[in-house]
């Protein structure tokens, strides 16, 4: 890689990181094509995205950005999960990293600053957007439906 990619590649970086409300750092060491395959379709699933980088591109990327307390968690393997959503990178990490022990969490980051692991596992057992959306609907919904039960009942009460 000549300077002028790496340049190109700091820069795209440093605009991913700077455009994203949260960011999981883990570790992937010993995970197959396959799995991390998966983990590339649950988060596709969830909206979030992930990148296998160069650590000391990342780090350079970084600096200048809310994140840059982060550049720590960057040794060994690791993969960054990011998203303009600040619960789903979380949830993804912390979900595989159940499933899977190979993959583990090593910290991360929202837009208010560095976050420890109690709070990255918190983060991950809120709702998504599109869960409280569906909740949201249900209870709306609900009050209707009700009414319409009972006066079906009461209708076929007087009818009989």
């Amino acid at each position: 890689m000549n300077r002028e990619e790496k340049a190109e590649l700091l820069s795209e970086m440093n605009e991913l990181i700077s455009g994203s409300e949260a960011v999981v750092i883990s570790h992937y060491r010993g995970l197959t094509v396959q799995e991390m395959g998966e983990l590339r379709n649950k988060a596709r699933e969830l909206g979030c995205e992930l990148r296998v980088t160069k650590n000391r591109i990342t780090r350079l990327a970084l600096k200048g950005t809310k994140f840059e307390g982060l550049d720590e968690f960057f040794k060994g393997p690791t993969v960054m999960a990011y998203s303009e959503d600040p619960i789903s990178a979380c949830k993804l990490c912390v979900e595989y990293a159940k499933a899977n022990e190979k993959f583990v969490v090593v910290g991360g980051g929202l837009s208010s600053g560095v976050l420890s692991m109690a709070e990255i596992e918190r983060l991950a057992t809120i709702p998504s957007m599109d869960e409280l959306r569906a909740k949201i609907i249900g209870l709306l919904q609900a009050p209707g439906s009700a009414l319409a039960r009972v006066t079906k009942a009461y209708s076929e009460k007087e009818a009989a």
